[in-house]
Order: structure tokens, then C-alpha cells, then sequence
């Protein structure tokens, strides 16, 4: 649209002049009578009518996202679809946009002197408080064994690592290794066999330590969506670059890659420095698409070049994004790329269509082949404008035959066609301008 909008800026100005110039030429430098001359500044009046070139966005544009929207996907105008064709990385975030959102607990490995109910009793107790997705699952899981939660106080959230509160007077931690090694400042090494082994599942592995011991593991996995690998391995063959971001440890994120098919992880990043990460690959030179569903993502998001959210995500993370998948599949964001692809491609072409029919139409109605036989009298110029503007718009309904990988045979022969009947047309239309005079 920028192109269009630069392009009429100097284009009006321009015909205004070649169309005074032929009349100046030919009324008094080449002496032709002032009905002839005003003919032929008239008809390029009306043959420059940038109609088409108006045109030429706006209809790919609302039959491209007219599309997109009957497959699930919301495009939020014009720049987004633009941008989708320019992106040479996608950044995913893990939980909830390539896996399904909901995790579970699936081991509860007891250390200390708590046996397994007492150990999940009393994390399901402190993470009351906490809104991560995590703790929702860690309460479910001891509401559906029936195990009691207790009061906690002193409670405080300690971003990117976990909770501390205390349960019957005695204080607890429960979290990451970090919370463990630098809040609690306890000593993890002993459990780095079974923590490693949790970990290498894809596995999220949470500690739960007093004062002076840990006293449990819990390990909770949220599984992998079935389109995430493939909408990945389509994303290679499109030549863009992945990446996964994600708050777990690395060799958790390393596991979950390896299920999707991503090597590149950054792994261990706080909510608040997401955004930072997305920074950093644009400043190595990378178009970035950021693909997320949560409030913490919406940051990330904003600072990408293209914001993509996930139609089940939070109201924040869908106003940030400049597209949107309404059925949270992973390989529609595919599709919405090769969509848009396909969008700016039919802009392309109907700017070509409208350049070249001016390109053609104005010389032929300034009279400069008069003397070849080609004239253009101002009603055939209208009736030539019209049918520019028809052809536009038709060359922007082809985008209606898309479909999912495979050739729009429709969208490569109508440009063809139409170009061999607009060439047909002026030679004719010529040809009853010097017959009619």
C-alpha cells in the first residue's frame, strides 16, 4: 500500500502535465484544429485514472484476509500480512502455543521424611497463591488424590523461581533448582541423578525444601501439541529459522525441542526479559516473528516485528498480536505465512496490471502513433479505464481458489489471459478511434 500511496503522489501531478503538454503540442506546435487537441488532452485525462491503482491493494487485501479468516486465522490489516512475507524467524514459546497448555503432575519422588501424599499436600498448600500454570496443575492433582491443603502465610512469589511461605509455622520452598541453590541456598548435587533423569523426559522438575533439607521432587510434563512438529518441519521447508523460548531449565527445553524438531533454544528466561531475547536476534539482523498465548509473552509480542497469538491466550497477548490463530494449531501459522505470501504476491501483480495499462494507455491517447493509426477517442478511454479496474479486481479474486499446498493454476493463467485481452483491446480500441476520427 506504501508503494501505491508513493506511486499516486507523483502520478496525478505527472498525467496533469503530459496532459497539457499534448495539448500544447498539438494545437500549437504541430497546428491540429481545437476540437483534435482538446480530444487528446481529454482522453488522457480520462485514461489515467488511477482507478486501478487504487484498487490494487485493498481487493487482494480483503479477499487474502477473507480467506485467512475462513481457516481460523485473523489478520489485523494490511501491515501484518505484509510483514508475514518478510519474516525469516519465528520465535515459539513453549507452554500453551507448541505444547497443549494444560500440564499435569506425573512423579512425585519423595527424599526426606515426607511420604508422597504429605509431600504433595503440602506443594499443593503453598501454590495456592501462585497463578503459574504449573501450581494449577500441582492442585489438581492432590484435589483429585483428596489430599487436605493447609493455611500458609508469609507467602511471597519470587519470579522465575518459585514460592516461599510458611505451613504451620515452618518455612518452605518450592520451585526450580535456582530457588533451591539461591534463595534456600541449599545443595542440590545428590539429586542431580534423578533430577536429570525427570529432565530428560521433558519433564518440568520442582523441588520442595525447608529450612535445612529438600525434602521431594515433583515432576510435571505438558505434552507436545500433535501439529507443533509439523508445523516446524514445514516452517524449514519456507526457509525460516525456529527458535523456542521458554522459562524451563535447558535440558528440559532441550527434550521438548528434540520432540519438535527445534536446535534453537534460549532456555531459563524470566517473563520480563522475553522481550530482551526477541530484541537481541533483531539487532543480529533477523525479521522476527514472536509467537505466544500468555500476559507475559505480550511484551515479546510487541517488540517483534510480527506478533502472532494464539487464539486461546489472554486478551493482552491477542491485542498485541498482528495475527491471530483463532483454533491454537501451531501449523496454521504456516499457513497464514504462505497466505500472505500468496496476498502480496496478487499486489504485486494487480500494481503491475494498473502501471502497464497506464504505461500502454497513455501514449495511445496522446496521439503519438496517430500516424501508425493508433488514436484513442475519451469514450473508449473510459470504457478502457473501466474494464482496468474490472480486471483488478478479478485478478484479486483468484486468491478465493487457495488452497493449502497446492498450485492456484487460476491465479497463474487469468494475469496471462488478461494481459493477452487487454493487448487485444487497445489495438482494437485504437483502431475504431482513427475509424471514428
Amino acid at each position: 500500500q506504501s508503494f501505491a500511496d508513493r506511486i499516486s503522489a507523483w502520478f496525478v501531478p505527472a498525467v496533469l502535465v503530459i496532459a497539457v503538454l499534448t495539448f500544447v503540442a498539438w494545437f500549437f506546435v504541430i497546428g491540429a484544429g481545437l476540437a483534435y487537441s482538446l480530444m487528446a488532452f481529454t482522453a488522457v485525462i480520462v485514461i489515467a485514472c488511477p482507478c486501478a491503482l487504487g484498487l490494487a491493494t485493498p481487493t487482494a487485501l480483503m479477499v487474502g484476509t477473507g480467506k485467512a479468516a475462513e481457516r481460523g486465522i485473523l489478520i489485523k490489516g494490511g501491515e501484518p500480512l505484509e510483514m508475514a512475507c518478510k519474516i525469516d524467524t519465528v520465535i515459539f514459546d513453549k507452554t500453551g502455543t507448541l505444547t497443549h497448555g494444560r500440564p499435569a503432575v506425573t512423579d512425585v519422588v519423595a527424599l526426606g521424611n515426607l511420604d508422597d501424599k504429605k509431600l504433595l499436600s503440602i506443594a499443593a498448600s503453598l501454590e495456592r497463591g501462585s497463578e503459574h500454570p504449573l501450581a494449577e496443575a500441582i492442585i489438581k492433582d492432590a484435589a483429585d488424590k483428596k489430599l487436605p491443603t493447609q493455611k500458609v502465610t508469609v507467602f511471597s512469589a519470587i519470579p522465575g523461581h518459585g514460592v516461599q511461605a510458611k505451613v504451620d509455622g515452618e518455612l518452605y520452598y518450592f520451585g526450580n533448582s535456582r530457588l533451591i541453590n539461591d534463595v534456600a541456598k541449599l545443595k542440590l548435587k545428590s539429586f542431580d541423578a534423578e533430577i536429570q533423569k525427570l529432565q530428560a523426559d521433558g519433564k518440568t522438575v520442582m523441588i520442595l525444601a525447608d529450612s535445612s533439607t529438600v525434602l521431594g521432587l515433583i515432576a510435571v510434563a505438558d505434552y507436545v501439541k500433535e501439529t507443533s512438529r509439523v508445523a516446524i518441519e514445514k516452517m524449514h521447508k519456507l526457509g525460516l529459522e525456529t527458535w523456542m523460548i521458554t522459562g524451563d531449565n535447558e535440558p528440559t527445553a532441550r527434550a521438548i525441542a528434540r520432540q519438535i524438531g527445534i536446535t534453537n533454544i534460549i532456555a531459563e528466561v524470566l517473563p520480563q526479559d522475553k522481550a530482551a531475547q526477541v530484541k537481541q536476534l533483531q539487532q543480529s539482523g533477523r525479521v522476527v516473528a514472536m509467537v505466544g498465548d500468555g500476559i507475559n509473552d505480550a511484551p515479546a509480542l510487541a517488540q517483534a516485528d510480527l506478533g502472532i497469538a494464539m487464539g486461546n491466550g489472554t486478551d493482552v497477548a491477542i491485542e498485541a498480536g498482528g495475527i491471530v490463530i483463532i483454533n491454537n494449531r501451531p501449523d496454521d501459522i504456516v499457513e497464514a505465512i504462505r497466505l500472505a505470501r500468496a496476498t502480496v504476491g496478487k499486489i504485486k501483480q494487480n500494481l503491475v496490471f494498473a502501471l502497464m495499462y497506464n504505461v500502454a494507455g497513455i501514449p495511445i491517447a496522446a496521439r503519438i502513433f496517430a500516424f501508425a493509426g493508433l488514436t484513442l477517442r475519451p469514450e473508449l478511454a473510459g470504457l478502457a479505464m473501466a474494464l482496468s479496474s474490472v480486471s483488478v479486481v478479478t485478478n484479486s479474486l483468484t486468491l478465493r481458489a487457495y488452497r493449502p499446498g497446492k498450485v492456484n493454476w487460476l491465479s497463474i493463467i487469468t494475469p496471462i489471459m488478461m494481459t493477452v485481452m487487454f493487448a487485444t483491446l487497445f489495438v482494437v480500441f485504437a483502431r475504431m478511434s482513427a475509424a471514428m476520427g
